[in-house]
């Protein structure tokens, strides 16, 4: 049986960035570019003041605190028609482009205006020439490299590209994910479970996983325990990027997922996992014509939370190859933190134990909680993550460093 870490690695492995298409930067937010970025500009494309004050000639303040003539307002959007001479100085506010003659701004607190002489008195012996101004291409230049191939855009970056004046540019999409819950025993939320039945809650977790992993999710609805539904909707389910399958997956009688997976020819990269919760996940690919990356599917555990840690594990990792992400970034997030009080570990499989964490004293502290296994979806209400206890039968003690795993 596979660890989790080889898992992981097949994973990362078969997966590789969707083919890259051109969106609006309204529609690219949290996604990874997919070319490199120049400057077709320069940043400012003007000098211009970084303050409001009067724009001077730094020469004016050579000698004793100077006394200048103010010969005109500039507030940002303007171009001034007018020179500043020897002994003369214009009004500016913060962002104006600075006028022919001055080099420097002196903000308003230094200085006094006498509107009855129209004088500006200056409370400041010597300035520098380009004081509290921003020169053209200061920020950024013409033809310079901005971005590179798999920036990730946060509103910094898109803010960035509008002032570079690029509308649309070119991403990793994210990809298209269907999910399919099998059983007979489930029933739609909205309908009231009848004798020995149960709500398709794992459904509506991992749509929100999903969503919140930046994919685009495609509820499938319920699978039935025969052949012929489970086939007709895996069907449909492998007519986008991905398909994740929820239950049907272990030894038991109906668990024909497997099987009916390989009749529609996608093939069993693995099948189980040394993991609890989550050992009977099961990864394949259905291959397709050369110019396009083969289908994956995931089959999960029907048990809540056995789903909901292997689509953190597993799933996360093979979306965010499929949105560009390399092997390395892709695995994963993990903080390191401090087990604040003895933890006894039963079993001989490495398990994910739902925790809190807290920042206390320059650090990250993990407190694992109340939790009954792979059905108590409840019991992960409170978690903020998981912790990896991996050593059989063995008292961890508190102060014990480990890797948590945020759910976010």
């Amino acid at each position: 049986m596979l660890s989790i870490d080889e898992a992981l690695d097949i994973v990362s492995s078969r997966l590789a960035p969707l083919t890259p298409v051109e969106r609006h930067l309204h529609d690219t937010q949290g996604l990874l570019l997919a070319q490199t970025i120049s400057s077709p500009l320069n940043s400012p494309p003007f000098d211009k003041a970084c303050m409001d004050g009067y724009a001077v000639r730094s020469a004016d303040f050579e000698q004793d605190k100077p006394v200048l003539k103010l010969i005109g307002e500039l507030t940002a959007g303007q171009v001034s028609s007018q020179k500043v001479n020897p002994g003369e100085a214009i009004r500016i506010m913060t962002g104006a482009p600075i006028p022919a003659g001055a080099d420097a701004v002196v903000q308003h607190e230094l200085t006094e205006f006498n509107k009855h002489s129209n004088e500006i008195v200056f409370k400041i012996d010597e300035i520098r020439a380009g004081l509290n101004v921003l020169n053209r291409g200061e920020i950024m230049r013409e033809g310079e490299a901005v971005f590179t191939e798999k920036t990730r855009l946060r509103p910094q970056e898109l803010a960035v590209l509008a002032e570079m004046g690029f509308v649309k540019v070119q991403i990793f999409p994210p990809p298209r994910v269907a999910v399919l819950a099998t059983g007979d025993e489930l029933v739609a939320v909205e309908e009231t479970p009848g004798p020995g039945q149960i709500r398709n809650t794992n459904e509506v977790m991992l749509v929100e996983q999903l969503r919140q992993a930046g994919a685009i999710p495609v509820p499938l609805g319920i699978a039935r325990d025969n052949r012929d539904d489970l086939q007709a909707k895996i069907e449909l389910g492998l007519q986008h990027d991905m398909l994740i399958l929820s239950g049907g997956v272990s030894a038991g009688k109906l668990d024909l997922v497997p099987s009916v997976l390989e009749s529609l020819d996608v093939q069993e990269i693995f099948h189980k996992v040394q993991m609890k919760p989550g050992k009977p996940i099961w990864f394949g690919q259905q291959n397709q014509a050369s110019d396009r990356p083969p289908k994956t599917v995931f089959g999960l555990p029907g048990n809540p939370v056995s789903s909901m840690v292997c689509f953190e594990i597993f799933v996360k990792t093979a979306l965010r190859r499929t949105m560009g992400d390399d092997a390395l970034s892709s695995l994963p997030i993990m903080v390191c933190a401090r087990l604040t009080h003895d933890h006894l570990h039963k079993g001989d499989r490495p398990t994910y134990w739902p925790v809190q964490f807290e920042l206390a004293e320059g650090e990250v502290r993990i407190t694992p909680l109340d939790w009954r296994g792979s059905s108590d979806l409840k019991g992960t209400v409170l978690a903020d993550g998981m912790a990896l206890f991996s050593k059989p039968d063995f008292v961890y003690k508190a102060g014990t460093i480990f890797n948590f795993y945020p759910w976010k």
